[in-house]
């Protein structure tokens, strides 16, 4: 009996027209939505929910963390089973995660309503998955564009209706309605998005290091929420946490020197350009995940002290033009990093969210101060983290390009949440005993150690330099 095997004959992919790219980006808007609505609306949940300011940071965090976990796994396996089967099954997480948002009757069923929200980062390169695999080169820059476009506009479309939606109607149904347009978008991407033909590999999907890399964060997080709760944790309590951690990591990294296909290659990560990028956006997205939870805190304090007594729609019109900046910031950071190189616009993003965040230790009176505060951090802190992002792409090989951005994106995520989770910690410690609202002290604290952790990442831009130059 002959063993000779037949080639298998692959049909061409099947083009998409406008209507379905039109349905991935509404899908796109309806997701930047659902993501976004939190931000303006969390001094509104703690006290709809009695929980402090860094059990509200959580909620926020469990998305960002669910993602950074998520998005490179869903990646994978676009590539294995296909980008719109693996979409279609993610939106249902999504909308099961949202309808649990939008009823749950306290805090831990919000935040796991949260957590399986998250896995809603992973739609983006499936998306794109999608588009480079039915139309050319260019037509798939042109959607991919588009696509993200409509990510970052359901951003802004959250900040601004959230406010409104929860005062109107309740803080519930601002978790529902763009649960409702996630459903119908994919449905319609399920009905107009042909099946994309999955990608043959040797190596199965890297299930131990995947499950292994969650664990260490999801520990991680928890233990940092405890951490940061009133009373803390006993010292030896944060000590098994942290050796927890460490077994996970370890066990990580041993997993993924041995894995044949490894979820994250080591060998990309220790390159010098590679890590001491990771180590630049982390301090920045540090420093910028203070502010965001910092400002809207500042916002809706009580008029009659150091606050304004803003509104949850007051709080979103606060943020927009902040959002607007970071925006523009991320198209114009690689622009600058490759006329100006990427350390010069890290310096200069560095110096501008530095001093901005020292500066709203003293000047904090007017909403106006707080809203250019804004948006010059933002700005600042977008260019100098696309810089990073796009000069590290520049530096290394092409096959490795995917894992490496990825990287920094995971290493964004995490410096944002962690920064969050500090700055809520700051307000608990400098709370009032009386009314249990922080006291002004706390937030000049806060902006302050904000700036120094921004400061910091001169030191590290100059130590990245020596490594490079030698």
């Amino acid at each position: 009996m002959s063993t000779t095997s037949v080639p298998e004959v692959v049909a061409p992919p099947v083009r998409i027209g406008w209507a379905a790219i039109g349905a991935l980006g509404v899908l796109a808007l309806a997701l930047g939505t659902l993501q976004s609505v939190v931000e303006p609306a969390l001094p509104l949940l703690q006290r709809e929910l009695g929980v402090s300011a860094a059990e509200g940071a959580l909620i926020g965090n469990a998305l960002l963390v669910t993602g950074a976990v998520v998005t490179p796994v869903a990646g994978k396996l676009g590539d294995r089973y296909g980008g719109k089967r693996v979409l279609v099954r993610l939106m249902a997480v999504v909308s099961v995660g949202g309808l649990m948002a939008s009823l749950a009757p306290g805090l831990p069923v919000l935040l796991f309503g949260q957590v399986l929200q998250g896995v809603m980062v992973g739609a983006l390169p499936l998306s794109f998955i999608l588009v480079r695999k039915h139309l050319t080169a260019g037509e798939s820059q042109a959607a991919i564009g588009l696509v993200v476009a409509l990510f970052t506009g359901g951003g802004m479309v959250g900040m601004l209706f959230a406010g409104p939606i929860s005062e109107g109607l309740s803080w519930q149904w601002m978790f529902g309605l763009p649960t409702i347009a996630v459903i119908v978008a994919t449905s319609a991407v399920a009905r107009l998005v042909p099946h994309d033909p999955p990608v043959r590999s040797d190596h199965g999907i890297d299930w131990p290091g995947t499950v292994l890399l969650s664990g260490t964060l999801l520990v991680f997080m928890l233990g940092l929420v405890t951490v940061t709760r009133d009373g803390g944790m006993p010292p030896l309590a944060v000590g098994a946490v942290a050796l927890v951690v460490a077994a996970l990591a370890t066990g990580w990294v041993v997993v993924e020197r041995r894995a044949a296909s490894p979820m994250v290659d080591l060998r990309v990560l220790a390159q010098s350009a590679v890590w001491r990028a990771c180590v630049l956006t982390f301090v920045i997205s540090a420093s910028t995940g203070m502010v965001l939870l910092l400002l809207p805190q500042m916002f809706a304090a009580p008029a009659d002290g150091y606050g304004f007594g803003a509104s949850t729609t007051d709080i979103g019109l606060f943020l927009l033009p902040g959002a607007v900046a970071g925006v523009l910031s991320d198209s114009v950071g690689g622009i600058a990093a490759r006329r100006f190189g990427p350390r010069a616009v890290v310096v200069v993003g560095a110096v501008v969210a530095a001093a901005t965040m020292t500066a709203l230790a003293s000047l904090h009176s007017a909403q106006w101060q707080l809203v250019l505060a804004k948006v010059l951090i933002a700005f600042a802190a977008g260019l100098g983290t696309t810089a990073l992002l796009a000069g590290t792409a520049t530096a290394i090989k092409t096959e490795d390009i995917g894992i490496t951005t990825s990287l920094l994106v995971v290493t964004r995520v995490i410096g944002v949440a962690l920064g969050a989770q500090v700055a809520g910690a700051i307000l608990d410690a400098g709370s009032e005993p009386v009314t249990g609202l922080p006291a002004e002290s706390a937030f000049v604290a806060g902006f302050v150690v904000s700036g120094l952790v921004a400061a910091s990442a001169l030191l590290f831009v100059r130590t990245r330099e020596k490594g490079v130059q030698a």
